[in-house]
Order: structure tokens, then sequence, then C-alpha cells
């Protein structure tokens, strides 16, 4: 009992100690940083959106005396088509594409991870009937599978997410599935087999946690991914629907006083490349954080 103890402890411990090394890797990297504390403070942005600034009486509410005013002192970042403060409606915004990209690439972790895992470990027909099934998926470009998807259930908050997460699965299965079959023969699943545990407890609590580090720098991708796929499907219509605050719908409704009142498209503009970007900063940084074969 004491000596499993031990080993419990000594695993734990040995854990700690890579995910330790890991952060101080990263804090060497002055982009992933960069990138890191930029998202950090869209996060906080968008949980205090609502404190910032008032929903129903300044990011929906028009106002069409105040329409088109260029940026000032009191509207920041100037005023839309209907009199609309858009530094109020970016804030709203950045909650809407953060819940959506956080909780699609989640889901399609969750999904994909759990088949990619299945199909490695076992194997045989399970393995070919799983990654073929993903293969049909990968066929058809994601954004398209996307609209396909939202176009069928009709475009709103739940639809969109579910869109972009079912056309996500398929890279997460073929990620994890890839880990899975590198680890499936190492000496400690053998140990594990040995002493009698389940095939799901050595998935779960062996294989996957295992295969988590190029699943996190993808899933980190895929959030800037899935917050593009929004604004792309908001920009046609497809997304978030108006009145409420989305960067492709802002983008989509400036885009034709674009001539006169720049700022109306290009802030919402700017707010999707910053977003990104950090993104794809934090992104790299994890992915040479994760590598060992990438430290001196």
């Amino acid at each position: 009992m004491s000596s499993n103890i031990n080993i419990n402890t000594e695993v734990a411990g040995k854990k700690r100690s890579q995910w330790a090394e890991v952060w101080r890797s990263l804090k060497k990297n002055n982009m992933a940083m960069t990138g890191l504390i930029i998202i950090l403070i869209m996060i906080i942005v968008a949980i205090f959106a609502n404190q910032i600034a008032d929903y129903e009486t300044v990011v929906i509410k028009q106002n069409l005396a105040s329409r088109l005013q260029p940026p000032s002192l009191k509207h920041i970042l100037g005023t839309d088509e209907f009199g609309r403060d858009i530094f109020a409606r970016l804030i709203h915004g950045a909650r809407v594409s953060l819940q959506v990209g956080v909780l699609a690439v989640g889901v399609s972790i969750i999904v994909g991870g759990s088949l990619g895992a299945v199909a490695g470990y076992y194997g045989g027909k399970l393995d070919n009937v799983i990654m073929r099934i993903m293969d049909i998926f990968l066929a058809v470009p994601s954004i398209l599978l996307a609209i396909a998807i939202v176009s069928a259930l009709g475009p709103n908050l739940v639809n969109l997410m579910i869109s972009i997460s079912i056309s996500s699965v398929p890279s997460y299965a073929r990620i994890v599935r890839a880990s899975v079959l590198s680890i499936r023969d190492q000496e400690f699943i053998e140990a594990a087999k040995a002493i009698g545990a389940s095939d799901r407890r050595i998935i779960f609590r062996h294989i996957i946690p295992n295969s988590l580090a190029p699943v996190i720098v993808q899933g980190t991708l895929g959030v800037a991914g899935a917050i593009l796929a929004t604004a792309g499907l908001s920009f046609i219509g497809l997304g978030i629907q108006p009145p409420a605050p989305e960067w492709g719908s802002m983008l989509s409704g400036g885009r034709q006083y674009l001539r006169y009142a720049w700022w109306v498209t290009t802030f919402p503009g700017i707010a999707i490349m910053i977003t990104i970007l950090s993104l794809n900063l934090l992104g790299d940084g994890l992915r040479d954080a994760l590598d060992p074969r990438l430290k001196n």
C-alpha cells in the first residue's frame, strides 16, 4: 500500500516538474508571452463586458442622431451606421468570439480525442472504420462543412458552435491517434496491462494524458481558426444575427461605408487580427516549450 502511494507521489511530482519546465521555457519566449498577455486581457475584458458597457442601452440600442460619428472623446472608436458605440460592441463581441472559439474547440478535442485514442489503441478494423469516416469529413473543406451545417440547422450561437466543432473533429482525432500509436507499446502501458488495468483506465489515465502536448498546441491554434470561422460565417449572414455584436457581422455591416467612415470596419478588423495573431504566437510558443527536440 505504501509503495503504491510512493509511486503515485513520484509520478505526480514528475508531472508537476514537467509542467514547471514548460512554463519556464514559455516565459523565455517574449512573443509567446506577449500573445498570452493580450489573450488574458481580452478574457478579462470579455468577463466584465457588462460592467464596462451596458448591453441594452449602449451596445444594441440604435441612436440614428449619432450615426457614423468619427472617433472622439465621447466615442473613442466612433459609432456605426445605427449610432451604436463601436468600442462597446467590440468588447461584447470579444465575449461572443472567445465563447464560440473555446467551447467549439473544447468539444472538438473531447470528441475527436476520444475517437483518435480508441482508434489508435485498438487498431485493426475499428481503427480503419473510424479513420475512414474522419477522411470523409476531411475531404470537405471545413468552412464549407460549417456553412452546410449552419444552413441546415439555422443561424444562431448554438448551431454555430456545433458546426465549427464537427468540422474540427477529424484533425484532433488524427493528432491523438498518431500520439497513441507511439505510446501504446511503451513499457508503462505494458506494466498497466500486466497488473490488470482495464482498457478504459489505460486509455483515459495513461494514454490520453501523455498525448496532450500536441493537442494543447493544436487547440490553441484551433481557437484562432474557430474565431476566424465565426467571423467569416457572420460576415455572410450565417453566424451571430444582428443586433447582437460580433466582429464579422460588424465588418459586413460597415463595408458599404468604408470610403467615408473607415472606422466602422477598421476596428473590428484590427480586433480579429490581433486576437488571431496573439493565439498563433502563443501556440508557437507552446509548441517550442512542449517539444523537447526544440530545447537547447
